[in-house]
């Protein structure tokens, strides 16, 4: 884009304060690389208590994404200086970004050697090796920098070990945020979703092809792109996602796996389009989602927020969720015990939005 252009194109970033979440340094060394006139904003704590009661309007529903408050805050900068923004939604899906892609069928391999029973026995002793001493050895997992969220990401696998049954058991949970025994929901019945129901799935033989696929119909559409686009609206930003044209979606799924996934990467094709531009020292690293340091926020400049929407007493009143299973959560959280901002958002969000229309 910026060969083809005879003024530097316009790029905006989000940093934070927090380092192992924030990666504006390594996006101003590849614009500074390419010549384009690129904008970093800071997120800061004023900046998220500033964009938390936004939400419920912006997403219209309760939308629990964390990485929604970034993306609300990018795109109004970028308004600030152009109407339309492209992004790299889609490549991913069609790719094979995703570390689930290189980390299931891995995984399983292992899984299926080892009875259920000492699956079981393992998941256990692994949930309380890391919540033991309030939870250090899930902070030093945080601390590696190997992957943002490490220790909560290690956490959630452990306590979907047991259930699991099958490979594409496994897939499931890695997608779900709670587990089937603590979803804290009280009374009515579970909305239909396609993850859900195994009898609609695309019948692809491979597994990678067929998470890539499940995503491509599900996560994008139903979580990424609604969260680019509402967060885009709010600020009267147009955005266009290159990767969704439909020939690239074509050519993509026409490729082998080979030559998406190989020597453990993902994304290998466009990396090999990559070399041509930027040097491969200035992007390779590993991989981090727009995730955001929702942990410590809710024990810092969100504590008062969430403490409110959490109490026991209004989730008693609303007959909605399980008062007890959520404090019980919200005091782990706030000990540091573990990890749970991201599960507790998904609550956060729907008490949110029923605040906001007075429920």
């Amino acid at each position: 884009m910026q060969s083809q252009s005879t003024r530097p194109v316009r790029t905006f970033s989000i940093g934070f304060h927090e380092k192992r979440f924030d990666e504006s340094g390594h996006a101003a060394l590849v614009a500074a690389h390419l010549g384009t006139d690129h904008t970093t904003l800071m997120m800061t704590a004023d900046d998220v208590l500033s964009a938390v009661p936004r939400m419920p309007d912006i997403y219209d529903e309760p939308f629990a994404d964390s990485s929604q408050l970034p993306t609300t805050l990018v795109m109004a900068l970028a308004r600030q200086h152009v109407t339309v923004a492209l992004s790299g939604d889609a490549g991913d899906e069609l790719f094979g970004g995703y570390n689930r892609y290189l980390f299931a069928p891995k995984l399983w391999k292992s899984l299926r050697l080892v009875p259920a029973p000492l699956r079981s026995a393992v998941a256990q002793m692994m949930t309380k090796a890391l919540s033991v001493n309030g939870g250090s050895l899930s902070h030093a997992l945080d601390r590696l920098p190997i992957h943002a969220n490490l220790g909560d990401k290690a956490y959630k696998l452990a306590t979907r070990l047991g259930p699991v049954r099958s490979v594409d058991d496994l897939y499931a949970s890695m997608l779900a945020e709670w587990g089937l025994s603590d979803v804290p929901v009280l009374t009515g019945s579970s909305h239909h979703a396609l993850i859900d129901d195994r009898g609609a799935w695309p019948v692809i033989a491979d597994l990678v092809a067929r998470m890539m696929a499940l995503d491509s119909v599900s996560y994008l559409p139903d979580d990424i792109l609604v969260k680019v686009d509402r967060a885009a609206m709010a600020a009267s930003l147009e955005t266009r996602a290159p990767f969704l044209d439909h020939r690239v979606a074509e050519a993509a799924w026409a490729l082998p796996m080979h030559q998406k996934l190989r020597q453990g990467r993902g994304k290998w094709v466009l990396r090999e389009i990559l070399d041509r531009y930027v040097p491969r020292t200035l992007i390779e690293r590993p991989k981090m989602g727009f995730g955001v340091p929702i942990n410590d926020w809710l024990r810092g400049p969100l504590k008062g927020w969430a403490s409110d929407l959490l109490s026991e007493d209004r989730l008693w009143r609303q007959g909605l969720l399980d008062a007890e299973i959520v404090g019980r959560q919200w005091r782990d959280h706030l000990s540091g015990r573990r990890q749970l901002g991201s599960r507790l958002w998904s609550v956060l969000m729907l008490q949110a939005w029923l605040d906001r229309h007075g429920m």
